[in-house]
Parts: structure tokens; C-alpha cells; sequence
């Protein structure tokens, strides 16, 4: 949900499966309206899972690689990976998804999870969105079919973290996923739905699970706006409707995974009371309160946290003051240093990356 103005144009175009319903529609599109006569490209922006469309997907970029034989894919998702070498077996993995309008190599290294994943010594997972499921490349998490437990983009993300274990013998103890926007809204799918799969999450400018089944319940009722500076109301559950909602996504019974919350005061693509409302629903979920046992700042941010009775936090929040709609970093040579700013790659002398992996315990293994 990075844009700001046309996150849902065309959202959650249909994943065909009728192969005779394509070929009747592009003849009449042939008969119709030649393409040639207004360029090749023309019904490809309102088509692009025409045939005669071709390929019209970035790769996974330089950096990156893909990996096309991870399973059914029902989500229709690109697989990307970063393994830095000589990776030593049982190491973490950390699942990165980026937001509406990226794809996974402008959220690889902007955003600083190379870096850390060579110097902390972990593989990446960085799904890619496709234009024929969404027009903005952004993950369906308002769609009923993609984040239910084993349907859609939700198994498509679980069959790669089953390869990326075969293939490199990463720790299945050690999974920690992590999001912006939509790719923050399908994080919480994840951990929703999978909890037993995950040690970790972080939620960057996301939305809590289930808050939309559809595209007008998600830009009505979720925070999600489409009209530049302007807020869209986000509605208000109890903490233990927000926790029903993630405990009936399983049959799961044993402890959830902890998870960093991050936001902007000043973004105006998701209502910061979404924050408030992913605390309401993960403090539930975990068996804490809702009143923070400690808040202090980071770099002058607001910054809290929820423990359990053992003292252990689960949830931790940082309010990121002035920020807009993005990813926080804070370029630079440092240890707690990361990231090149891009689009909804913002620098504001903080680098989120560095302290998720903190919050995760991933910096002492």
C-alpha cells in the first residue's frame, strides 16, 4: 500500500484458470481494436495476463535469485533469494516482502537486510507480487482466497520457506518475517496463519489480520487511503474480537511468535491508529496487556514495550515522529547504520532493519 494515489487501481485482477474465456476475450479484442493501432503496449496495462502480453514482470534483479521450482504456487508469486556464501547449516531466515509499487530488489539492500544478512549470517526470502494479480504489485492481504491458511499467496510464501530449508538447511526454529505496507499486511497473514512457522515478525505501516476480506472493506474501514494527505478511518475492536480473528487462522496452541510494530506519525496511506489496533490485536494473541512495562525513546522516537509475566518482551512499538508512509533507514557505515533511500524508502536517521534483528535476538547468534 505504498502508493498514495493508486495502491487498489485495478487491485486483485483475477487469477484465470478459464484458458478459453483468455482466448475469447483477446479475439474480440483482435477484431475490436487492433493493437497496433494505438501500440503494442495499450490493453497490456488493462490486460497484462494477456498471452500476447508476454512477460511483463521485473526479474529478481542483480543481486538477487530466483528460484521457480518451489512448489504449486498458488498465489502466483516470483521466489527471490539472497544466501550469502558459505552459509553454515542451521542458520535463521528472515522473510522480507516489500511493499504496492516495488518488487523485491528495491527492498533488499534500501532497506538494509543484505548488509545484516552477511554480517549476521542468515538467508533471505524475498517474494515478489505480480501486475496480474494486482495492478500496483501489492500483496492481496484484503483478499479472503490469499490469507487463509494453505489458499493463495499465503501457502505460495509457506511452499518457499519449505524450499529455502531444503535447500539450505536454514534452522526451522529460526524464521522471522517482516513487511511494509501490503507486505506488512501479508507479514500479519503470515503470522497469523502459520504461527508454528515463525519466531519473529515486524510490521512496517501494516494493517491487523482480517480487518478486510475485499477491497471496500479495505479501503473503509483499515486506514488504507487512496487520496494523497488525507486519512481513511480505521475501525476500532476490542482486543479480543482483533484476537479471535488470529486464533481461529489455526488450529494452533502453542506460543506465537513475537513481534515489532513500527509507524509514522505523518503517514497519510495508513492511519497510524493502525499501530494501536495491531497492539490490541498481537497483545491478546500473546497474553499480555495493553499497557506498555517500559517506553523510552530510540533516537528520540517513541519506543515500548509488552512483556509477559517472565519478563520477556513480545511486542515491542516504535512511533517514528514525521515519518510518512515507508521504510525507515539511516544511511551510513555503522554498525546500527542502513539503507539507500528510494521510494518509500525513507531516511530518517533510523535504521529499522537493525533494530528488528535487534528486538529478534538476532544480533547475539
Amino acid at each position: 500500500m505504498d502508493a498514495q494515489s493508486s495502491e487498489f487501481n485495478g487491485s486483485a485482477l483475477p487469477k484465470w484458470s478459464n484458458h478459453w474465456l483468455i482466448i475469447l476475450v483477446s479475439a474480440l479484442l483482435l477484431i475490436l481494436l487492433p493493437m497496433t493501432a494505438l501500440g503494442s503496449n495499450f490493453w497490456c496495462i488493462w490486460f497484462p495476463w494477456w498471452p500476447l502480453c508476454g512477460n511483463n514482470e521485473g526479474d529478481c534483479g542483480e543481486r538477487l535469485t530466483e528460484v521457480s521450482d518451489f512448489g504449486s504456487n498458488p498465489g502466483n508469486l516470483k521466489m527471490c533469494t539472497y544466501v550469502p556464501e558459505n552459509l553454515e547449516p542451521s542458520r535463521p531466515l528472515v522473510v522480507a516482502l516489500h511493499g504496492c509499487k516495488q518488487q523485491a530488489e528495491d527492498y533488499d539492500n534500501e532497506t538494509g537486510w543484505i548488509k545484516f544478512a552477511e554480517r549476521n549470517q542468515f538467508a533471505l526470502l524475498l517474494p515478489q507480487q505480480q501486475k496480474a494479480n494486482n495492478m500496483s504489485k501489492c500483496f492481496n492481504w484484503f483478499e479472503l482466497n490469499d490469507i487463509e491458511r494453505d489458499k493463495g499467496e499465503a501457502l505460495s510464501i509457506r511452499q518457499m520457506i519449505k524450499k529455502m530449508a531444503s535447500d539450505t538447511d536454514i534452522d526451522p526454529e529460526k524464521v522471522y518475517i517482516t513487511g511494509l505496507s501490503a507486505g506488512g499486511g501479508m507479514a500479519t497473514v503470515m503470522l497469523a496463519v502459520y504461527p508454528d512457522m515463525f519466531a519473529g515478525g515486524a510490521i512496517i505501516a501494516g494493517i491487523p489480520y482480517k480487518c478486510a476480506t475485499n477491497v471496500g472493506e479495505a479501503l473503509n474501514e483499515c486506514g488504507v487511503s487512496i487520496v494523497p494527505g488525507q486519512l481513511a478511518p480505521m475501525k476500532d475492536l476490542s482486543p479480543d474480537a482483533w484476537g479471535n480473528l488470529v486464533r481461529n487462522a489455526s488450529s494452533h496452541n502453542g506460543p506465537y511468535p513475537r513481534i515489532s510494530i513500527w509507524q509514522g506519525t505523518s503517514d497519510t496511506t495508513v492511519n497510524p491508529a493502525d499501530q494501536q489496533e495491531l497492539v490490541d490485536q498481537w497483545t491478546n494473541v500473546l497474553g499480555v496487556d495493553q499497557t506498555p512495562d517500559i517506553e523510552d525513546t530510540i533516537n528520540g522516537h517513541e519506543h515500548k514495550l509488552y512483556k509477559n509475566d517472565n519478563g520477556e518482551p513480545l511486542i515491542e512499538t516504535i512511533l517514528i515522529s514525521g515519518m510518512g508512509h515507508g521504510t525507515p533507514i539511516d544511511p551510513g557505515g555503522g554498525d546500527d547504520q542502513c539503507g539507500e533511500a528510494a521510494s518509500y524508502i525513507l531516511d530518517v536517521g533510523t535504521c529499522s532493519s537493525y533494530y528488528i534483528i535487534k528486538f529478534w535476538g538476532l544480533d547475539f547468534q
